[in-house]
């Protein structure tokens, strides 16, 4: 054989569906309550993922980032109205090397005490994957890193 066919391989082909225009602007025009999210698609080792998209659903709007050569990603987003029973929180799918699905999680606000203690899907994860659903509050807006795999790996849901 000479080589990998393309049903053999995966990505990074995720360059290809991102456009020039910024798809990452999920709040509407000059919504005073918007705030970025931010943070670094991690592999196992904590390494950055490169060529990661990250999607996400925020408002009734739907948007995408390509990550940087640090892993980063980025969006803006005014905090959702949550579903009856749940907090809020931010749905992200990452399209990622290596992956041949993506992987389903949700970025949960600080400061949104009493709604995310009675989150029926953070009930039902322990204390440490509760806080990596977390994002943290920064002097600029909010970070919420991803991490793939390894002991700090993100809390995934089927989808």
């Amino acid at each position: 054989m000479s080589g990998p066919t393309p049903s053999q391989t995966v990505g990074p082909f995720f360059s290809l569906g991102l456009t020039q225009r910024a798809q990452n602007d999920l709040a509407t025009g000059a919504d005073s309550d918007a705030v970025w999210i931010r943070g670094h698609v991690l592999d196992g080792a904590g390494d950055p993922v490169p060529d990661a998209m990250v999607e996400a659903w925020s408002g009734g709007r739907w948007g995408r980032s390509g990550t940087d050569l640090e892993g980063g990603y980025s969006f803006r987003i005014t905090v959702p109205e949550p579903a009856p029973g749940e907090a809020p929180h931010v749905p992200l799918l990452v399209f990622a090397r290596g992956l041949l699905k993506p992987v389903l999680t949700r970025a949960y606000f600080p400061g949104q005490d009493e709604a995310n203690a009675a989150d029926p899907v953070l009930l039902a994860l322990n204390e440490a994957e509760r806080a990596g659903l977390t994002a943290a509050a920064e002097s600029d807006g909010l970070r919420f890193d991803i991490r793939l795999q390894g002991p700090e790996q993100t809390t995934f849901f089927a989808r």
